[in-house]
């Protein structure tokens, strides 16, 4: 028999305890949930009811609208007011797996992107009949399966887990450190988890650096005069692709425990916090340009 407590509930830690800093830390978090939600809905707004942006990029762009963000920020601007950093084990793990969802979704859907402008400036004249309705249909309930299934295996293994301690030290629900907090050894498990990120990874750049490898090696052939409007159209793809892959890289390099945890809380504010936030601004350069006789 092992010797310990049964655990239900988590606790948050978060960052500092220092109350100017929660304060800080609570405006500068709610002002850009606030700016990320009213940006991805005005996004999703345009695209739905503007009939020159029905093209797939749009379509795309729309699906990409829903983010991270309200899986966690919420929540935590709640235990920030309330002082109140308990979670049970159930709503860490929806949060937890909601996210990884919505993550996973993300990357996958950046590669279809990817495709979509290679098929446009590579293959114009058939680009409507190869990125129909249907297909780019498929695309997206695909990228959806594919998060679904990746994450599978960790449900059903996390699901049959004791721990041992209830602090976490983060302020989401995160893997790495839920998984430091079982009683049992999840070496294997966290080795698993950090396989399936790095194939996730290295499977969706490599779509997307074949797509502009292509798209670059396409208009290097223009004249000189169309090769800036061809740039234009994938370059604001490329911010966030810079984006999304440069926080989740850098989640990789961890040179002492102590930085890695905060690291980890660095990332995931960008991932979370800042992104979202960028995104809309991006986005809505790319429609005004698009609309531009």
């Amino acid at each position: 028999m092992r010797n310990h407590t049964l655990v239900t509930t988590f606790i948050l830690l978060g960052f500092r305890e220092d109350p100017t800093w929660q304060i800080v830390t609570f405006f500068f978090l709610f002002i850009t949930y606030l700016l990320s939600v009213t940006g991805n809905l005005i996004i999703i707004l345009l695209t739905l009811l503007d009939s020159h942006l029905k093209s797939p990029i749009y379509f795309f762009l729309q699906k990409f609208s829903f983010s991270l963000t309200s899986t966690c920020i919420p929540r935590f601007l709640v235990s920030i007011v309330t002082k109140d950093k308990t979670i049970s084990i159930e709503a860490c793990f929806t949060q937890l797996f909601a996210g990884l969802i919505f993550g996973i979704a993300q990357f996958f859907l950046l590669g279809v992107m990817s495709y979509d402008r290679y098929v446009a400036i590579c293959k114009p004249l058939h680009y409507t009949t190869i990125m129909n309705t249907r297909v780019c249909t498929w695309l997206f309930g695909t990228c959806c399966l594919i998060a679904l299934l990746a994450i599978c295996p960790g449900v059903i293994v996390s699901l049959g887990l004791e721990f041992c301690d209830a602090i976490i030290e983060h302020f989401i629900c995160d893997y790495s450190p839920i998984l430091k907090l079982s009683c049992s050894d999840t070496k294997s498990m966290q080795l698993v988890n950090f396989i399936f990120a790095i194939i996730i990874l290295l499977m969706t750049l490599a779509l997307v650096m074949f797509s502009y490898g292509k798209i670059i090696s396409t208009i290097l052939r223009f004249p000189s005069a169309q090769q800036k409007k061809a740039f234009s159209t994938c370059s604001f793809h490329m911010i966030v692709v810079s984006i999304s892959y440069g926080s989740s890289i850098f989640m990789y390099i961890k040179p002492s425990e102590e930085e890695r945890i905060a690291l980890n809380k660095g990332v995931a504010i960008l991932t979370i916090s800042v992104a979202p936030v960028l995104n809309p601004f991006i986005y809505t350069l790319r429609i005004s340009k698009s609309k531009k006789p």
